[in-house]
């Protein structure tokens, strides 16, 4: 018998489980009602917000369960997910999908552009729904503190798309900075290769294709025409108005390994340097300085990211890859990429022994998730954490776009120094699309 068809309700079957009665007890979750999880032997009843791209890998990695809806303003690659999964239900506009799928599904999966980030999360959540959303979190710093307490308040099972946390490299890197090896770390590199700098906006006004519902992909954004080839499908990270550009589109894969190892949280103050800003498009290349506080008995930490054309070829005296971190410590220096590490200088370090593993194998990142969803075991990457490393890693645009190092007083989300940044900490929405 399927969960559709028992003869009593599903929340009614979780509350008679001890598998339920247990998790809630645990008291995983804090700050508010608690939602109740799923029995592990049912299947989640999944909704899809975004199904090409990125979210296309996403939904692959929840594959184990219940694909029940789908929504995508393209229709050509809702109609392509649709052969998949020929069962699913189907939407343009995910407001609707909540609405309509009310008291049918238990979790969504969100892939979409970083504007929607927040306006769809939002809402989920709020319908005591379980989210995984592709990162960043949020398009603003705000709506990132919002998302973070919404989650908590709500008790819900969260998830942001940093699949390389699951990596087991990175466990091994976390592992060697907590145990010491390189001494005291007061130092911290991330750079990425990459750049996703624009340029002006599109002079000519074109109709959007027939397939594509263009208002309801502007969203919460300012209206705009439609330019084929510049926004959708894969250029809007270059505009303020969709994205973040490089730093929004990698600084969370990157800076989570720094975050992660040196328990960092809220920085103190940001200043960011690049060419001249421009109004609607996102720079070619990025250098920002964050400082962090001492935590416990460790230092403050001063990290500088670096993208696009000021990627650097030498960090901290090392030649270095294209992308990757460089923690700087007292006793010497650790490099690390996604799937390799190495300590410096190396003859100090020619007969190092690992310390013994502390941080188990992941079982997914989705997988983690799910399990989440359904008995309540924390995540690695669940919205306090995550919604923190967003708070930061937007910061850096916002300094960037004010050109003034910002004095950041995280409890109140104010750069003290600096009205002009309230601006960019928050943002205004169309009519319809509101996150508050």
């Amino acid at each position: 018998m399927s969960p559709q068809q028992l003869p009593f309700s599903r929340r009614d079957f979780l509350k008679t489980t001890s598998a339920g009665a247990a998790a809630i007890s645990a008291g995983v979750w804090t700050g508010g009602a608690i939602a109740e999880p799923t029995s592990p032997l049912q299947k989640l009843n999944i909704a899809c917000i975004g199904t090409a791209n990125r979210a296309a890998a996403d939904i692959a990695g929840v594959t184990s369960e219940n694909i029940v809806a789908l929504v995508d303003v393209d229709k050509n690659y809702l109609e392509r997910k649709l052969t998949e999964f020929p069962d699913a239900r189907t939407y343009a506009d995910y407001r609707e999908m909540l609405d309509a799928e009310k008291g049918k599904i238990d979790a969504v999966v969100i892939g979409t552009t970083d504007h929607h980030h927040a306006p769809a999360t939002i809402r989920a959540i709020r319908a005591g729904l379980h989210v995984y959303c592709e990162k960043p979190l949020t398009h603003t710093v705000a709506e990132a503190r919002l998302i973070s307490e919404e989650a908590k308040k709500h008790g819900v099972a969260t998830q942001l798309g940093t699949q390389i946390h699951a990596g087991d490299n990175y466990r091994r890197v976390v592992e060697l900075i907590q145990s010491g090896a390189i001494g005291d770390v007061n130092e911290v590199h991330v750079w990425v290769g990459k750049g996703w700098g624009g340029g002006d906006r599109p002079e000519e006004s074109q109709a959007p294709p027939e397939t594509l519902a263009w208002d309801l992909w502007l969203g919460p954004a300012p209206e705009r025409p439609f330019a084929a080839g510049r926004y959708h499908p894969a250029q809007w990270r270059r505009w303020w108005d969709f994205g973040q550009g490089t730093l929004g589109d990698m600084g969370c894969h990157y800076m989570d390994l720094p975050f992660w190892a040196l328990g960092l949280r809220h920085p103190t103050s940001c200043v960011a340097e690049g060419p001249e800003v421009h109004p609607e498009s996102c720079p070619h290349g990025l250098t920002v300085h964050y400082e962090f506080p001492a935590r416990d008995s460790q230092p403050a930490v001063k990290l500088t990211w670096y993208d696009g054309n000021q990627t650097p070829k030498e960090v901290a005296g090392e030649r270095v890859p294209g992308s990757g971190v460089m923690f700087v410590g007292s006793e010497g220096k650790l490099f690390s990429g996604y799937s390799n590490y190495r300590l410096f200088p190396q003859e100090k370090f020619a007969d190092f022994k690992a310390p013994e593993q502390t941080i188990p194998a992941s079982i997914g990142h989705h997988a983690e998730w799910i399990k989440a969803c359904k008995d309540g075991s924390p995540t690695t990457c669940n919205f306090d954490y995550s919604g923190a490393l967003t708070e930061a890693v937007l910061l850096g645009n916002v300094a960037y776009r004010v050109g003034e190092r910002l004095e950041w007083d995280a409890e109140n989300l104010k750069a003290t120094n600096c009205s002009q940044a309230d601006q960019y900490i928050r943002k205004t929405y169309r009519e319809g699309w509101e996150v508050s």
